[in-house]
C-alpha cells in the first residue's frame, strides 16, 4: 500500500521552502558560498560583532557545525575572530572590510530575490500568510 502525505498545507509548506532554499543556494554559488555560511554573514552584517553561540542560535545550527562555517569563513578572509576583553573564554565575529563590502554589494541582490518570491502578494495575502503562519508556529 502506497502512503502519502495528505496534509497540503504541510506539504505545499515544505515544497514552497525547499524551492525558496535551491533559489537562495544558487544565488549564493555564484559568491562562492553556501546558505549556512551566506546566513553567518547576514547575521553579522545586521547585528554587528556576536559570538558563535549566538548566531549559532540565530541560524539553528549546532555548535560543532558552527565552528567549521567560521573556520571556512575565516580562511576567505571575510570574518575574524576578535578576543574579548571583559573574558577571556568568550570570541567574538566580525565581518572584515572585506567581508563588509562583499555583503554590501549581495544584499540589495538578495533582498530583491526574496522580494521577488512574494512580489506578487497583495498587502492582504501577506498579512493572511503572516497571520496564518504564525498560527501554526505557535503549535509548534
Amino acid at each position: 500500500m502506497e502512503r502519502k502525505c495528505t496534509n497540503q498545507p504541510f506539504l505545499l509548506l515544505m515544497q514552497t521552502s525547499k524551492a525558496i532554499q535551491e533559489r537562495i543556494r544558487d544565488e549564493m554559488s555564484k559568491h562562492n558560498l553556501s546558505i549556512t555560511e551566506f546566513s553567518v554573514l547576514e547575521v553579522l552584517f545586521y547585528q554587528g560583532k556576536q559570538t558563535i553561540q549566538q548566531i549559532g542560535s540565530r541560524i539553528l545550527i549546532s555548535s560543532g557545525s558552527m565552528t567549521y562555517v567560521i573556520d571556512k569563513l575565516e580562511q576567505k578572509g571575510i570574518i575574524k575572530r576578535n578576543d574579548c576583553r571583559e573574558d577571556r573564554r568568550v570570541i567574538h565575529i566580525t565581518l572584515t572590510a572585506e567581508g563588509m563590502d562583499m555583503m554590501e554589494n549581495i544584499m540589495p541582490k538578495y533582498q530583491d530575490l526574496v522580494d521577488s518570491f512574494f512580489g506578487d502578494l497583495t498587502g492582504e495575502e501577506s498579512e493572511l500568510i503572516i497571520n496564518l503562519l504564525k498560527k501554526v508556529r505557535n503549535k509548534v
